[in-house]
């Protein structure tokens, strides 16, 4: 027969949260970081196809 489960405790749904949250916000700030580091050229494990200009060209 089916007996219903003891509730979860307040404090053990906020910390069950919280560490939900801050593996969030480490993936967001890698992201930050890789794009940032693409964008200035830095970036060892990505190419960025350069658009070419006409005047470079000639």
């Amino acid at each position: 027969m089916a007996v219903p489960k003891k509730r979860t405790s307040m404090s053990k749904k906020h910390i069950r949260k919280n560490l939900w949250k801050k593996k969030g916000f480490f993936e967001a700030v890698k992201a930050f970081s890789l794009a940032k580091s693409v964008s200035t050229g830095q970036s060892k494990s990505f190419f960025v196809r350069q658009k070419k200009s006409w005047k470079n060209l000639n």
